[in-house]
């Protein structure tokens, strides 16, 4: 049985995923429905329990480098177009928490002084020791990387806890849940059985990272009202990786 006793982790590295953003049929890259009910759980979370906490936004509702490159794209380019859209994840994500109280800051990768600030791993550590929340957006701001592999690097730089991935399974399965009605969700597991058994959870750069500097992974579903709340005060919802 699970151990039902609740987490408290301090400094969070929370990964959103981009194509959530999108509301399910909708034309629109970005819902400002779905983004505020984020908000709210972030705030909430924040007001129940000392929290630091961090993000870092995908851009898979507007933009994938890694597609466009198939389609003939240079790839670099089309990387360099995905960290632009997670700038505007980003900025979204800020501004609706900047309007429930929370100060917020977006530092990204790439400069772009008119919108976001850039990013300095201390001064966002010393925004975080402060209690104001950090986005951070652009990705590393380097091509051929993942926004999985920005967070997980993003969250030893700033000396984050855990590594929290918000996604739209509940946790990690023995095989796609969606596709194969027997798969089997594992309350806990290790580093090297989801690279062994090759689970697409996080890419292998993210997974070494993450391995390498004993942050823990935390994948939940961030569809279900409250569960975002739920994880970063530290209950034991989702699949742990360590």
């Amino acid at each position: 049985m699970a151990d039902e006793t609740p987490k408290h982790y301090k400094r969070i590295l929370l990964k959103l995923s981009g194509e959530a953003l999108r509301a399910p049929g909708s034309r629109d890259n970005i819902s400002p429905e779905i983004v505020a009910r984020i908000a709210r759980e972030i705030a909430e979370a924040r007001k129940q329990g000392d929290l630091q906490i961090a993000i870092v936004v995908g851009g898979g509702n507007i933009w994938r480098g890694a597609k466009a490159s198939v389609r003939g794209m240079d790839r670099p380019t089309a990387d360099y177009v995905g960290m632009l859209a997670t700038v505007m994840n980003a900025l979204s994500i800020c501004s609706a928490v900047q309007e429930l109280g929370v100060p917020a800051h977006v530092q990204s990768a790439i400069a772009m002084e008119n919108v976001a600030e850039p990013y300095v791993r201390n001064n966002a550590r010393s925004l975080l020791r402060r209690g104001e929340l950090v986005v951070f957006a652009a990705g590393t701001g380097n091509p051929f990387f993942s926004t999985d592999t920005a967070a997980a690097l993003r969250a030893c730089e700033i000396n984050a806890e855990v590594v929290m991935k918000a996604t739209s399974v509940d946790g990690v399965y023995t095989a796609d849940p969606k596709k194969d009605p027997t798969a089997r969700r594992f309350d806990r597991i290790s580093y090297d059985e989801c690279i062994a058994r090759e689970l697409k959870v996080m890419d292998r750069t993210a997974f070494t990272l993450c391995k390498d500097n004993a942050k823990p992974i935390v994948v939940f579903d961030m569809h279900k009202p409250g569960n975002i709340t739920r994880a970063l005060l530290g209950e034991n919802i989702g699949t742990v990786i360590s």
